[in-house]
């Protein structure tokens, strides 16, 4: 891996290179050549030369005829300036001979500058870009071996605006598929559960059948010395029938048609589940939007909930049932939320409320919040837990509302 990430990085220092000296050198050659072919035209020495030579044979044949002062005078003139043309030409050649190779050595010199500088630029920049895109390589080997992403607090290659905005949709994108690896890890052992569940149902009430028929024939037939001891069996066997309803009903989804649910009925109705001596109060205004549903299972989720605040009150206390508009995952949602009084939760074993089988209570399945929960993901919806040790608990669902409820129930309330 480093050594294509080199290659990568070395081919995009040359390809930048090249773009500026490459442009450079041939502009570099242009100019030279030009200069050259300008100051050969401008030199002119082997004109010069020719009009010397033609010129001096002029002035010698003209020498030859006899001459007035005046015209001696102009022909010496003209002598005196073709020599002093000649002579300047001369040194001009000279002069541009020698310039052409200082024009030549500054335009190479020049040019190496400037592939200096290019190169040094097209390092700065195929690091501002092979950095990211490597750092960005890398993340997403981390993504699909499920490691984490590194802290968003630690040092990146920065680079353009652009990447930070791939990193940020990376990290949601991370997010995302832990959250559904954690939802399919999280389904596999629900079913696991589930299946196990039915087995255990299944096999306790193949005996029970036989068990309370027998019982009912030992209370008619038996004499008055076995009652108590018939009546220990009958309870106990009622207590087997309600773990195998208790695993039953785990061990199933919540099935047949759905239906359009009023929470605040909804809410009303299962808080008649508490004894009369725990004070429960409703708090559910009329025109809450409706869920669609099952009504028994989400009925079955909150008496669940209400019977365990019954419990951690101890049978004494209140329990406050709030039922209000909310929003889930940027849609419209109706809470219902369930608060007591009671003994509270430990920190360590909020967590584990939602498993199947966790109880506290003796002679409990733990399958009562479970079933609540695997009720409430079934509609689609959330279930979050809070709790203080001594001051209470508050269990709250999220289902979504509706479509269209929203605006139907605005509309009837106005």
């Amino acid at each position: 891996m480093p050594m294509n990430q080199l290659r990568y990085r070395t081919r995009l220092i040359v390809i930048l290179s090249l773009f500026a000296i490459v442009p450079a050198a041939l502009l570099t050659l242009l100019w030279g050549g030009t200069m050259r072919s300008a100051i050969s035209l401008v030199g002119g020495q082997s004109a010069w030369e020719s009009v010397a030579s033609t010129g001096q044979r002029a002035i010698a044949a003209v020498r030859t005829a006899p001459l007035t002062p005046v015209a001696r005078q102009a022909v010496d003139t003209h002598e005196h300036e073709l020599r002093t043309s000649l002579e300047q030409a001369r040194r001009f050649s000279f002069l541009a001979g020698r310039s052409m190779r200082i024009v030549t050595a500054v335009a190479l010199i020049a040019l190496l500058v400037f592939a200096f500088l290019a190169f040094r630029v097209a390092g700065h920049l195929s690091r501002q870009m092979s950095r990211p895109l490597i750092e960005i390589v890398g993340w997403t080997d981390m993504i699909g071996r499920g490691e984490q992403l590194p802290p968003r607090d630690a040092k990146v290659a920065l680079g353009a605006p652009e990447f930070a905005i791939l990193r940020h949709r990376m990290r949601e994108m991370a997010d995302a598929i832990e959250a559904g690896r954690k939802r399919a890890a999280e389904a596999e052992r629900l079913k696991a559960y589930r299946e196990s569940a039915r087995r255990v149902a299944h096999e306790l009430k193949n005996p029970l059948t036989p068990i309370r028929f027998a019982i009912d024939r030992l209370k008619r037939e038996s004499p008055p010395n076995l009652r108590d001891t018939i009546d220990v069996l009958a309870v106990e066997s009622a207590r087997l029938e309600r773990i195998a309803r208790a695993f039953a009903e785990f061990g199933r989804l919540p099935e047949g048609p759905a239906s359009e649910i009023d929470i605040a009925e909804l809410a009303r109705h299962a808080a008649s589940a508490a004894p009369s001596t725990v004070d429960v109060y409703v708090t559910a205004p009329d025109n809450l939007p409706h869920i669609f549903g099952h009504h028994d299972a989400l009925a079955g989720a909150l008496s669940n909930v209400i019977l365990n605040a019954v419990d951690a009150c101890n049978g004494d206390g209140h329990i406050a049932i709030t039922a209000a508009p909310a929003r889930l995952r940027g849609k419209a949602a109706v809470s219902i939320e369930i608060a007591d009084n009671g003994s509270g939760i430990a920190a360590d074993d909020l967590s584990r409320i939602w498993e199947p089988y966790v109880t506290h209570k003796p002679g409990g399945t733990g399958l009562g919040l479970a079933i609540a929960r695997q009720a409430v993901l079934a509609h689609d919806g959330t279930v979050e837990a809070e709790s203080t040790l001594g001051e209470g608990t508050r269990i709250r669902f999220i289902l979504p509302a509706l479509s269209g409820a929203i605006e139907r129930n605005t509309h009837d309330g106005s």
